[in-house]
């Protein structure tokens, strides 16, 4: 009975498809799917007329008649396409993230050497292969699908099928823990091909015995290349991915020929597969006795762009302030993040065992995201979220939530629609919530309910190094006394030549480079930049207007100002740049508040609202003065001061550098 069963769940999830089959899934519409992102309002127009009419006709009021089963296949395809553009259009994406997710998966010939050859006869089969497009590929982690549900299931199952037609295939693994039996392995992995298969054309292919030892390289290796565990045909993810397929693979390996796959630690398993899909892998490398040994570098498989961690525990948390991380600029916040996790406040005895289980769980998760990114490219990216957040099931009982925050936004009502991070991420490349929105903006702060804590995810990327100077490791910036030393943008720690490419290049204008120093320079406060000058901020202590600089130092009213805030026109949009220094300048280096001005037809005034606390339209100018300083009321005194800098400030631009805006 058992194996009648499993040869039926093998049936249905594509284990035996012909190779005519395969082609079909290598013509993915995703093209015309994507061009949505572009057409907005004709994707809403058509999505609403194909909602009025997706009831078939009857003869007469109450009337019913016989559907065939061509007829009810089409209307099957009808719902699935339009589900899955409204979860297109749900992701609200820029017109240049539009552009950008259509360049990188969507292939339009702009040369002769681009266009499509036509051959006739036998062609060199490894000719053919390179001619191929990358395979767009996902490695995927699902842990625990015992305890999932089945609509939870199903409803990851319809994120992959509609990541598929996106243009980005998974290679998922089936963790359900290093205790359980073989056969669990076994039975999950056909539930999930069957919930994969269900929405859409079948192709979840289950994928076992792959997997054997490995024997290690030498000492001197990274941890991520000396791993134990290999490949045993390689070949057979690639033909399956060739094909359009989804291969779902147990965390099991065959220890000998002679006993069955046994459970392993799966984080083991997803490295080893990014490592052989990289082209990481160094199996075959000959011996070293020989007088001229051949390095051969295998080739990469796949362009593996996205590492998702799907674990009911969700996102990282930020122990200290009982919130999620959204964002991990792992260069920068890797030994912070995991000192967080293992010196975390002990637990209640009661719950002392789950809590440093689950906080062991994210440091590993942590863990594996920067071992799997440390291979592969810098625009690559790993996403923490939970199997709920992932399956986006819509519920029609969710309220608005009530926010208790200490910062000062108590009893405020919030209501966001929930988008599904997969989708959000692989169409954006960012998180579904900026790492730099204000608290009550960005985060769920201490979350009621189970469904809220299911609802955050975590955005990795290998990211850059941030520098500040002076250095924030012991404390924030202080004013520094107007007769002491104090910092200059001459000082050898700073490349003024980069500093100055980077301002030019972001507001497309030609500084004044000895004007802009004459005015900073004495009252410079700090500098941030972010890894090898992309983006950067420039940030002084401005005294207010009828007051000198020893006055207002005593008087503690010198104003913190951002003077300049600048990212690289090739980074701006993407990668995080902007959040990486926005949070450094607002938890870091002024945690208590900091002050700038933007002109009031900037279009980045609405990145500037989402994360200030406070703004205010100067009147008989053209500036809009922005704040991050918390508790601040029309009458505070502090707002004059703000508003008297904002408005003194002189430009130092070389086409007019003495003419206030």
């Amino acid at each position: 009975m058992t194996c009648t069963l499993a040869w039926k769940k093998a049936s249905s999830c594509g284990q035996c498809l012909s190779n005519e089959s395969r082609v079909i899934y290598r013509k993915l519409p995703f093209q015309n799917y994507a061009q949505l992102l572009l057409r907005g309002h004709c994707a809403r127009e058509y999505t609403s007329q194909a909602f009025s009419s997706s009831s078939p006709s009857g003869s007469g009021s109450g009337a019913s008649r016989h559907t065939s089963a061509a007829s009810a296949a089409r209307a099957r395809k009808r719902a699935l396409d339009r589900d899955f553009i409204v979860s297109v259009l749900e992701v609200s994406a820029t017109k240049r993230d539009a552009k950008s997710y259509l360049q990188k998966y969507t292939k339009n010939p702009k040369s002769l050497a681009e266009a499509p050859k036509f051959y006739q006869g036998d062609q060199d089969e490894e000719l053919l292969l390179d001619s191929r497009q990358p395979l767009h590929v996902a490695i995927m982690k699902l842990r625990a699908p015992q305890e999932i549900d089945s609509e939870t299931l199903h409803g990851v199952g319809k994120t992959l099928s509609q990541l598929r037609k996106l243009g980005l295939l998974s290679v998922v693994v089936v963790d359900c823990g290093i205790e359980e039996q073989r056969l669990t392995f076994q039975d999950q992995g056909f539930r999930l091909c069957e919930a994969i298969d269900e929405h859409g054309e079948q192709g979840a292919r289950l994928t076992t015995d792959i997997f054997v030892p490995r024997s290690p390289l030498s000492q001197g290796s990274p941890s991520f290349l000396s791993a134990d565990i290999q490949l045993r045909d390689g070949g057979l993810i690639e033909r399956i991915l060739q094909g359009g397929g989804i291969p779902v693979i147990p965390s099991l390996m065959a220890c000998d020929h002679i006993l069955p796959p046994q459970p392993v630690d799966s984080n083991k398993i997803v490295l080893a597969l990014t490592r052989h899909l990289a082209g990481m892998h160094f199996d075959n490398q000959p011996s070293l006795d020989r007088e001229e040994p051949e390095i051969l570098r295998p080739k990469p498989i796949a362009e593996v762009e996205r590492i998702v961690l799907l674990d009911p525990l969700g996102a990282l948390p930020a122990t200290g302030r009982r919130i999620w991380h959204r964002f991990v600029n792992i260069e920068q916040e890797y030994d912070s993040i995991m000192k967080e996790l293992k010196a975390s406040t002990e637990p209640p005895l009661k719950d002392r065992n789950r809590t440093w289980a689950s906080l062991t769980t994210h440091a590993a998760n942590l863990d594996l995201a920067k071992d799997a990114l440390a291979m592969l490219p810098s625009t690559a990216s790993a996403l923490i979220t939970t199997p709920s957040a992932a399956a986006n099931i819509r519920d029609a009982t969710s309220k608005p939530t009530v926010s208790m925050s200490p910062y000062g936004f108590d009893d405020m009502v919030t209501t966001r629609r929930k988008k599904n991070p997969l989708l959000h991420n692989l169409l954006t490349d960012k998180p579904v919530f900026s790492s730099s929105l204000p608290i009550p903006r960005g985060y769920n702060e201490a979350p009621s309910s189970s469904s809220d804590r299911s609802s955050v995810s975590t955005l990795l990327k290998r990211g850059m190094p941030l520098t500040v100077y002076p250095n924030t490791s012991e404390d924030s910036w202080r004013p520094p006394d107007p007769r002491g030393p104090r910092l200059r943008l001459t000082d050898n720690c700073i490349d003024l030549p980069r500093l100055v490419h980077l301002i030019e290049d972001s507001f497309n204008r030609k500084l004044d480079v000895e004007d802009y120093l004459n005015r900073v320079n004495d009252n410079l406060a700090g500098v941030i930049i972010a890894g090898e000058y992309e983006g950067g901020a420039i940030l002084t202590w401005e005294k207010p207007e009828g007051l000198d600089a020893e006055t207002a130092y005593k008087q503690r009213r010198l104003v913190p100002y951002l003077d300049k805030f600048a990212v690289l026109k090739r980074s701006q949009g993407s990668g995080g740049v902007a959040d990486i220094v926005f949070n450094a300048m607002v938890r870091s280096c002024f945690p208590d508040g900091v002050c700038w001005r933007s002109r009031k037809d900037n279009p980045v005034n609405k990145w500037y609202f989402e994360r200030s606390l406070g703004t205010q339209k100067l009147s008989d100018c053209n500036w809009t003065m922005f704040w991050t300083t918390p508790g601040l009321d029309a009458r505070d005194p502090s707002l004059l001061d703000y508003e008297s800098v904002c408005r003194g400030v002189e430009p130092s631009w070389a086409d007019n550098k003495h003419i206030l805006d």
